[in-house]
């Protein structure tokens, strides 16, 4: 039993660091050491899945409660129309931009489907502060670090626009912009929520046409030009942060 503690505790100490202004130096412990040595961006991810992992297994899921979406969480997010989840993962379009490919999967447990909530500008997003409804926000895809991304390309089954993950290691342009369109003051885990593209005014959503061969089965997801049924949003299976989370305040259980 110590021993199990003293490995939780690394592991937490590892996320806490990796969600820190210290990020850069972080996870440098046993769990996550071998990440280290790929490189930065590949540390965090591997060291936040790993975190995701433990925090999801059968038992030990940590599912949303009340209280408002916070900066620096992630979490996944559902289609309430189509019960699916958003997700990406490194399959290209075949057509359009030829970027990475988002796509909705039924899966509750896919982990290529874990975003994190981060601001325009980190500045705008300090880690653990309620995300605001009307706030400007990016997605980061974890698995891959490319931001949720939309443009003027011509969605692959719908002829939507498309919606396609973009950049690296978080960073992309001003196209992975995306404002939260809610009713109150914060986004709350318990409500329903849309997501407005700032450069193209169109909204995140799924109508439900399914890919074949190499992704049978999933969703396509694309911008649509008007708010409607098929583009509601809601936070699901995640790790939210909270402000006691700072690792300058708190490094231990």
């Amino acid at each position: 039993m110590l021993e199990e503690r003293r490995a939780g505790i690394g592991r937490l100490r590892c996320w806490r660091r990796m969600i820190g202004r210290d990020a850069e130096a972080g996870c440098r412990s046993v769990a996550c050491g071998a990440a280290g040595r790929r490189g930065r961006g590949e540390m965090r991810r591997r060291c936040l899945l790993l975190l995701l992992a433990l925090l999801c297994e059968p038992g030990r899921g940590r599912e949303p409660g009340p209280g408002a979406v916070t900066c620096g969480s992630v979490l996944k997010l559902l289609n309430t129309r189509h019960n699916v989840r958003l997700h990406s993962h490194e399959v290209k379009y075949g057509s359009g931009s030829g970027q990475q490919s988002v796509t909705g999967v039924e899966a509750s447990d896919d982990a290529n489907s874990y975003w994190r909530i981060r601001g325009k500008n980190d500045d705008t997003c300090q880690r653990g502060t309620p995300v605001k409804c009307g706030q400007a926000i990016r997605l980061t895809h974890v698995n891959t670090g490319k931001n949720l991304h939309t443009h003027h390309f011509p969605s692959p089954l719908s002829n939507n626009q498309e919606v396609s993950a973009f950049g690296d290691d978080g960073e992309g342009d001003d196209l992975d912009i995306w404002t939260v369109q809610c009713s109150g003051t914060h986004w709350e885990r318990e409500d329903a929520v849309r997501f407005k593209h700032i450069g193209t005014d169109v909204f995140l959503s799924i109508t439900g046409e399914q890919y074949g061969h190499p992704i049978r089965g999933q969703r396509e997801v694309h911008g649509m030009p008007s708010p409607n049924h098929h583009n509601y949003w809601m936070a699901m299976e995640g790790v939210f942060i909270k402000p006691s989370m700072d690792p300058a305040k708190h490094d231990e259980l």
